[in-house]
């Protein structure tokens, strides 16, 4: 195997109502598998990952929302990095990409979801898909998170975890 190639360690899916609830669920579920992950509530990569699910979630039933269809909300556990995916089914509205999102000016409330998960991610883009679109961001792991942690490899070890999907809401 590559050492440079990234092992996936766990992997988390969950389908969701494209509503304000579904999102807030979004949010709560992934703390839930974080912590399950052995990444604590009120961590720094805890709270970082809830913000960026937010903000996703909440652009995928605001600006996404296709009547009649959910949308998905992905986490994978790296030794390196949480991988945050949320993919709506809206094909005709697409977000800006990385580097051209604008800060909206002062007086507009809204716009800034994306310049924010832009500031918490070390990455993030979007993925076309033939129905709708993948908006995935990356949230790195402290060291601290890479050894004596449940679920989690120590740094150069490798393991597979099987992924926890919750009953639908």
């Amino acid at each position: 195997m590559n050492a440079e190639t990234p092992t996936l360690v766990s992997d988390f899916m969950q389908r969701l109502s494209a509503t304000r609830r579904g999102a807030r669920l979004a949010r709560r579920l992934a703390l839930h598998q974080l912590d399950a992950w052995g990444i604590p509530y009120g961590s720094d990569v805890s709270d970082t990952v809830a913000h960026v699910v937010a903000e996703l979630a909440a652009n995928a039933v605001t600006h996404g929302h296709v009547p009649g269809r959910n949308f998905q909300l992905r986490l994978q556990l790296s030794p390196h990095t949480v991988r945050i995916e949320v993919t709506d089914t809206r094909t005709e509205r697409r977000p800006p990409t990385p580097g051209q999102a604008e800060p909206p000016s002062a007086e507009s409330e809204s716009g800034r979801g994306l310049l924010l998960v832009q500031e918490l991610s070390q990455a993030w883009g979007i993925t076309e898909r033939s129905i709708g679109k993948t908006v995935w961001a990356e949230v790195p792991l402290p060291a601290a998170h890479l050894t004596g942690r449940p679920g989690l490899p120590a740094q150069g070890e490798t393991a597979t975890r099987p992924s926890r999907h919750l009953p639908h809401p």
